[in-house]
């Protein structure tokens, strides 16, 4: 999280309301650097108020001496840590959310400094007897324990905004863009890049798991920030965001992901890392096909493995996708499956109607586009979207998408047409929206066109993927493998397109002969010759050969 700025991250309370509306906010979460040295001072005052503590009885003397060896020990290791993450920068993930669980210590100890002064202040300290200068001692301690009360009541009247938002959202009430404005610069979200930042942040927060307790509070206020940034910053992505494909020649493969971003098993990018006993990473996929078939073995060690549990590697996951981000990448198996964190968002009443919200305003304006810049602002946003669980890709369909999405597929900025066929994409995972773009006036054709003469090979792979999720519809499967600019264009993928875009194109392919009237017009297009040319290649060119000749195509195989 950024560090110049209140980090808008807050904490359901133990009263009895819902835990998306009774929240409270963490305080700002300091780098790396900032908390070592502050646990370092923690431990070293420690130890040294514990030593020159007074003891008057033999029982508080060895707890006392207990706490000043211990913290001794801490202040060194924490010294050490410091010139560590000097030398190498940040500390590792694990690491660095192991040492934030502070900040829960930090909350309990401005609560204590609170209850205490409360209760200095209850003290009958004139009944007491007390020599004047204890008494002085006593108001001294009062007066310390209440430094902390000024930063405490400015957080409070902040969190009271906030939840007033987010309860006024669980009620379906529209929040007032004066209010948004004022709320989000007294934290520092000045702009859509600050705004994208402390999404990214708290989405990861919530994907970790690292504050547990606090998902469902920070889920609503994902789903605010959201509702922010689309009305307040006219939805204008980072610069990151709107950089140009890079794939500007037609005849390029998209950048290599690095080694270590690959499977061991299929040597694709891994969507899902996980690791296994051997302390091997695999994607999630590749690996329990690998399990399921019977095998019990480290595909790249070779060690036998007596526990298949697969862990998350999050860490990783994080790396891939921020390279995926930057070098323009899409990941839309990931972006059109369905996360822990958009599950939780179907039980989160102010997240979903924040995203209802979101996506009539941003279809509302795409209707009133007239330029592509602005129209390409506008579908980056539902892009992102669309890509949060099924609950957003329905209000966003509902909203009256897909018409609006459909003649931007012949725009001549690449990045329009890119933002918009990805959008369809997402929004195709829904049943519902499979119906709405089967039935929109043109848009199998213009899919099609994405497939022959999409400026990037980006925007006809999603194209390719459009069509593979829309066939998996029985009906729609038979219409599409009808129609022979779909299958021309596929094939023609298939044998001119980089390795991504012709696995997509063959998986589609493949869908499209699970209907055996379809085999005839998959045959007479070439698929068999295409599928042929790349069975060397990809695995998913052998299961097109073999759903073709069980369903009647084997004498052209």
């Amino acid at each position: 999280m950024a560090n110049s700025r209140t980090v808008l991250t807050f904490a359901p309370s133990p009263l009895g309301c819902s835990s998306s509306s009774a929240a409270e906010f963490v305080p700002p979460s300091p780098s790396d650097g900032e908390l070592l040295r502050s646990l370092h001072r923690l431990a070293r005052d420690l130890s040294a108020a514990a030593a020159a503590a007074e003891t008057p009885t033999p029982l508080l003397r060895a707890a006392l001496a207990s706490i000043t060896r211990r913290s001794k020990l801490l202040a060194a290791a924490f010294d050490d840590l410091l010139m560590c993450a000097a030398a190498a920068g940040d500390l590792p993930r694990s690491a660095s959310l192991c040492l934030r669980e502070s900040d829960e210590i930090e909350e309990e100890v401005r609560e204590l400094h609170q209850d205490l002064a409360t209760l200095l202040d209850l003290l009958p300290v004139a009944e007491l007897g007390l020599a004047e200068d204890v008494v002085d001692l006593l108001e001294l301690a009062s007066r310390q324990c209440r430094r902390f009360a000024p930063v405490a009541g400015a957080e409070q009247a902040l969190k009271a905004r906030v939840l007033s938002l987010i309860q006024g959202i669980e009620r379906e009430i529209v929040p007032e863009r004066e209010r948004l404005e004022e709320i989000l610069g007294e934290v520092g979200v000045n702009d859509a890049a600050s705004c994208s930042d402390e999404i990214e942040s708290l989405e990861r927060e919530i994907g970790d798991r690292a504050s547990e307790r606090w998902t469902d509070a920070m889920i609503a206020l994902v789903g605010l920030l959201r509702y922010a940034k689309c009305v307040l910053f006219s939805a204008t992505p980072r610069p990151s965001d709107s950089k140009p494909d890079p794939e500007v020649d037609e005849e390029g493969e998209p950048p290599a992901p690095p080694p270590d971003f690959r499977c061991p098993i299929t040597l694709d990018i891994m969507r899902e890392p996980v690791v296994v006993a051997s302390g091997q990473t695999y994607d999630r996929e590749s690996i329990a096909r690998w399990f399921d078939s019977g095998k019990s073995t480290c595909p790249k060690t070779g060690q036998v493995l007596t526990v298949l549990e697969l862990v998350p590697n999050k860490a990783l996951k994080n790396l891939i996708a921020k390279w995926c981000r930057e070098n323009g990448v899409a990941m839309e198996s990931t972006e059109a499956s369905k996360s822990e964190p958009a599950q939780a968002v179907s039980a989160n009443k102010a997240a979903l109607e924040a995203a209802r919200m979101t996506a009539s305003f941003l279809v509302k304006k795409l209707s009133i586009s007239f330029s592509p810049d602005a129209a390409n602002r506008v579908v980056h946003e539902i892009r992102l979207l669309s890509k949060c669980g099924p609950d957003s890709r329905a209000f966003v369909g509902e909203a009256g998408a897909v018409p609006l999405l459909v003649p931007l597929l012949y725009s001549e900025d690449a990045g329009l047409q890119l933002n918009a066929i990805t959008a369809l994409l997402n929004l195709s995972i829904l049943e519902a929206n499979k119906k709405r773009i089967m039935h929109a006036e043109g848009a199998v054709e213009a899919v099609a066109h994405i497939m022959n003469s999409g400026a990037t090979w980006r925007a006809k792979e999603n194209a390719a993927a459009a069509v593979l999720s829309l066939a998996s519809v029985h009906t729609y499967r038979r219409r599409l493998g009808r129609n022979v600019s779909i299958v021309e264009k596929l094939v023609h993928l298939v044998r001119t397109g980089p390795a991504s875009t012709k696995k997509d194109a063959l998986a589609a392919l493949l869908s499209l002969a699970g209907e055996r009237e379809n085999v005839g017009k998959l045959v007479d297009a070439g698929v068999a010759q295409a599928a042929l040319s790349a069975v060397s290649e990809e695995e998913t060119a052998a299961a097109v050969l073999a759903a073709l000749a069980k369903r009647g195509g084997a004498d052209a195989i």
